[in-house]
């Protein structure tokens, strides 16, 4: 082979390198929550009353993706301090109130999901990999009342190095439908001092609404 054709053969090498981009390593991914760019967002919305919103930036994970079985593991977490209801510092107060029962520090409380085996696939670069699984999720602790797992659906898209930051990133999108707060025993009726409130509040603030999440997982 002469010098033109080893050429001819490396420039095509590399267009189909770049045409058909490489998959996601395994290795250990990290939400940081201190990024600014991973959202939280929980929307309850009482038919005969409110519509609330919580949300959170300050999103949390630790996930290991195996590449040979396309299988995803980790943990993910948000401080229930760091939750803001409506942008209203009295309705953020109520919801530390209503999440911790009054029982436990705020700043010690969190809404954590622990997940193994999930299938997701292998990870392309521009093509979002769809995944379901049922997902045990605790609030300050305290799992869902009969063990119950959240069925969470979503998808997972990856950008190679230097696309989105100098590590891998894999953009995750994922929605717990049918949350259900009383399940978790958060509300005014577990709550000290809110007794007297709890039936003029059962059809202003909805049991069930939707999480939503839009997280960036780099690489470690």
């Amino acid at each position: 082979m002469n010098r033109d054709s080893f050429a001819a053969l490396i420039t095509l090498a590399a267009g189909l390198a770049l045409a058909f981009p490489a998959p996601v390593r395994a290795g250990d991914f990290e939400v940081n929550p201190d990024a600014g760019n991973n959202s939280f967002s929980a929307v309850f919305d009482a038919k005969l009353g409110e519509r609330i919103n919580a949300v959170s930036s300050a999103v949390g994970c630790q996930v290991t993706y195996d590449e040979k079985t396309g299988i995803a593991s980790g943990k993910c977490s948000v401080p229930v301090e760091s939750i803001r209801v409506d942008n209203d510092d009295t309705k953020s107060d109520h919801f530390r109130q209503w999440a911790t029962n009054k029982k436990s520090d705020p700043a010690l409380c969190r809404i954590e999901a622990v997940f193994a085996g999930v299938k997701v696939g292998t990870l392309v670069p521009g093509t979002p990999a769809a995944f379901g699984a049922e997902i045990p999720f605790t609030v300050c602790g305290r799992g869902r009342t009969g063990g119950a797992r959240e069925k969470v659906t979503g998808t997972a898209l990856l950008f190679p190095p230097g696309t989105y930051g100098e590590r891998a990133t894999i953009r995750i999108r994922a929605t717990v439908a049918d949350f259900d707060r009383d399940a978790y025993r958060i509300g005014p009726k577990y709550t000290d001092g809110w007794l007297a409130r709890v039936q003029a509040l059962a059809t202003v603030v909805a049991e069930k609404g939707t999480v939503d999440l839009s997280l960036f997982a780099k690489a470690k």
